[in-house]
C-alpha cells in the first residue's frame, strides 16, 4: 500500500508539473548575425509571425547584424526591401514599439566597435551572457539563427 501511495504521489506531482509547463508560453530567441539585408528582414518577419502566433520573443544581434541596432545604421539596415518596402531596422523598431520585443546586441559587439551603448537606438541593450545563456536553455524555448 505504501508503494502505491508513493507511486500515486509521484504521478500527481508529474501531472501538476506538466500542467504548469503547459501554461508556459512558447519562447523564441532569434539570433541574427548575417550582414545580408534580405536575411535580416526575413528574421524580423519570422519573429513577428511567431509573436503573432503567441510566442514571447527576443532578438540577439551579433557581428554585422548588430549594425541594425545603431542609431546611425548603414543604409542596408534602413533601406526598404521587396515586396512591402520594409527594412530590417524599421520592422525591428515596429516590433519593439507594438509587440514589446526585447532586442539586445551581443555583449562583445559594443566593445568590439570601440563604442558604448549611446550609439544604439532607444530600447536596445547589451546582452548579459549569463542571462542569455539561461534564456537559451529555458523550457519551451526555440532558437532561430540567421
Amino acid at each position: 500500500m505504501r508503494i502505491l501511495r508513493t507511486f500515486a504521489a509521484a504521478a500527481l506531482s508529474l501531472g501538476i508539473t506538466s500542467a504548469a509547463h503547459a501554461e508556459d508560453p512558447n519562447k523564441l530567441i532569434t539570433i541574427l548575425t548575417s550582414a545580408e539585408p534580405q536575411t535580416q528582414l526575413m528574421a524580423m518577419v519570422l519573429t513577428m509571425n511567431a509573436i503573432n502566433a503567441g510566442a514571447e520573443a527576443k532578438i540577439l544581434l551579433c557581428g554585422p547584424a548588430g549594425d541594425i541596432a545603431l542609431a546611425d545604421a548603414p543604409a542596408s539596415a534602413t533601406a526598404g526591401q521587396p515586396p512591402k518596402d520594409a527594412s530590417p531596422q524599421g520592422l525591428m523598431k515596429m516590433l519593439m514599439a507594438q509587440k514589446n520585443l526585447k532586442v539586445q546586441v551581443c555583449a562583445i559587439y559594443l566593445p568590439g566597435k570601440g563604442v558604448d551603448a549611446s550609439v544604439l537606438i532607444e530600447g536596445v541593450t547589451a546582452a548579459a551572457p549569463d542571462a542569455m545563456g539561461a534564456d537559451i536553455v529555458s523550457a519551451n524555448t526555440t532558437i532561430m539563427s540567421f
